[in-house]
Formats: structure tokens, sequence, C-alpha cells
């Protein structure tokens, strides 16, 4: 029984794909280490997110808020401007009230702080996908 549960959390796992904005390849390394099991597609900067959410489906984006070209709070506004319902949980250094104001205003449904903690991430990642059940029920 417990063999089934297991199996069936990574058959889910594997189904979600989740755009990682992020231009620092450690940081992205460590993503895919924290995330193993999820479908991750990268996006280096904020303008290339913006581009990918375009063009491709994804279940939830993970926006590193200072990014060059474009950051994650104006790729965020540029997303929001034509998919209000995807997941987007910013990701930063910096967690001062403001950067955390800023990114909710923008439209990010979710926040987390560097150095990211596994336990942290994957409650925000649960909590956005157990939205998302709910709102194809």
């Amino acid at each position: 029984m417990e063999k089934d549960q297991a199996e069936k959390r990574e058959r889910e796992k594997s189904s979600i794909r989740i755009l990682v904005a992020e231009d620092n390849d450690t940081n992205f390394l460590l993503l895919t280490i924290m995330l193993k099991g999820y479908q991750l597609v990268r996006a280096i900067n904020g303008k290339e997110a913006v581009e990918r959410m375009k063009k491709e489906n994804y279940h939830i984006v993970l926006m590193d808020i200072r990014m060059p070209i474009m950051d994650g709070i104006e790729a965020t506004k540029s997303i929001r401007e034509f998919n209000k319902d995807i997941p987007i949980i910013a990701v930063t250094a910096d967690n001062s009230s403001m950067i955390f104001t800023e990114a909710f205003e923008a439209g990010c449904t979710g926040f987390v702080s560097k150095p990211i903690q596994i336990k942290e991430l994957l409650q925000e990642i649960t909590l956005e996908i157990s939205k998302l059940k709910q709102t194809i029920k």
C-alpha cells in the first residue's frame, strides 16, 4: 500500500511542469536536485520567462526576483497581462518586507527566501498544486 502511494506521488510529480526563471547556474542546479522528479524548464532571465510562458504550458513558475535583462517583478507583471491564473512563486535572497509586498503586488502567489530551504519550497509547491487540483474539480 505504501509503495503504491509513493509511486502515485512520483507519477503526479512527473506530470508537473515548472518554469524556473533563474540566472544563476548553481542555484538552478540546486533546484534541480531539490525538485527531482518534476519537469523543470529553465529561463535565464525574466524576458525569456515571459516568452516561454507565451509559447508553452506550465503548472507553476519559480521566479527569481533579481535577474538581468528583466527582473522577476517586471516578468511577473508581464505574465499577469496574459495569464492571471498560473501560480508564481517568488524566490529571492532579499527577504525584506518591501520586496515581499512588491512581489505580491506584481502577482506572485507565493514567496521563498534564499538560501532555499527544501521543506519551505516543497510546501509552497504542494500548496499551489493543491489549489490547482481544487480549480480542476
